[in-house]
């Protein structure tokens, strides 16, 4: 089983074998943002605006959620103080193939169910090991259970 920087993450074995994950994006408290996404025109490239890098930094489930479906393709950080981009999402077709440990730890089932519903992301097995029941349940981190009082 994969080890996590963030322990609280639980991935399935099958979703592990097909998803690389980064961890990136928890080493720096700011930064930029930016997208690729699919258009009828061909793939552009769409900056965050300056007030949604903070926002996106705070809420890193942001960074795939604004996006019609099928529509966002990657998403790319630059650290404050850097020249680099690195990617910390990817997909390709119907398959996520790269995702950052601060997407998932804050990835909820609303959104995959919403958003990546046609991909590797969407997988019962994954929400039943987590403990998730509704569209608002975290899809990637243990769920805690209600005791009624």
């Amino acid at each position: 089983m994969k080890e996590f920087k963030n322990k609280n993450i639980r991935m399935t074995m099958g979703l592990q074998s097909e998803i690389m994950v980064t961890d990136t994006l928890s080493q720096y408290s700011a930064g930029q943002f930016r997208m690729v996404v699919k258009t009828k025109l061909g793939m552009t490239v769409c900056d965050a605006r300056d007030f949604d890098n903070p926002r996106i930094c705070a809420n890193p489930e942001l960074a795939i959620s604004g996006y019609k479906a099928g529509a966002l393709q990657t998403v790319q950080f630059k650290p404050e103080g850097s020249d680099f981009w690195s990617t910390v999402f990817s997909r390709t077709g119907k398959k996520v193939k790269l995702i950052d440990e601060s997407i998932l730890a804050n990835l909820t089932v609303g959104t995959i169910n919403g958003m990546y519903y046609n991909t590797n992301l969407m997988d019962s097995q994954q929400y039943k090991l987590v403990g998730s029941k509704t569209w608002a349940s975290m899809a990637f981190v243990e769920n805690a259970v209600e005791v009624a009082a």
